[in-house]
């Protein structure tokens, strides 16, 4: 009996190393689901705001028309780049959209200084605090999202995550980041 319980006690001991493993990597895999879900959910944040802001653009466009007769290569980019949004379906490609319309937002704001009528306009004006509460609310959500999206990656890395991850087909998302370099400079406006 005692050497028959001996040849037992491995097979035992193994089964409870395979059972942890396995609660182990539910463990892990559930986590990593928690987070890429968080990551979805603050990229469809920053998703909400783009599309209000894009909703406001057209309003906005019409309300300067009027007063920019010269300054039609502004507005036409801010309308192409209000088209191109429904096509876009990656993250990059929406970031680069959006990269692209805050310049030429800065530019419409910019040139709008130099037309005192337009200035004193009260559908401008609600449509420019319109656009400066969305531009806040967008750059919370981005703070929020690139948070999120460094914790996620930041599980894909490490141990023994590194290892399950791949096998379950997960894979880092991107951050949302200003890639141009136009973006990032103040607007030059010169009458």
């Amino acid at each position: 009996m005692f050497i028959s319980s001996l040849i037992f006690l491995p097979i035992i001991f193994i089964i409870a190393i395979i059972v942890l493993v396995g609660v182990f990597a539910v463990i892990i895999y559930n986590n990593l689901v928690g987070l890429r879900n968080q990551v979805k959910n603050s990229w469809a944040q920053i998703d909400v705001e783009l599309q209000r802001r894009f909703d406001l653009i057209p309003n906005l466009v019409e309300t300067v028309k009027g007063y920019m007769n010269h300054e039609e290569a502004v507005l036409t980019k801010v309308t192409e780049l209000r088209s191109s949004w429904a096509s876009a379906s990656t993250v990059a490609d929406k970031a680069n959209l959006e990269n692209e319309l805050s310049g030429a937002l800065k530019s419409i704001m910019a040139l709008a200084e130099g037309y005192p009528d337009l200035k004193s306009n009260t559908n401008f004006l609600s449509l420019q605090d319109e656009l400066a509460n969305t531009e806040n609310k967008l750059s919370s959500a981005r703070v929020s999202y690139n948070n999120v999206v460094t914790m996620y990656n930041t599980k894909l890395e490490v141990f023994p995550n590194n290892i399950i991850a791949p096998m379950f087909g997960f894979k880092p998302e991107d951050l949302f980041k200003v890639d141009s370099n136009d973006v990032r400079n103040n607007v030059k406006v010169s009458f």
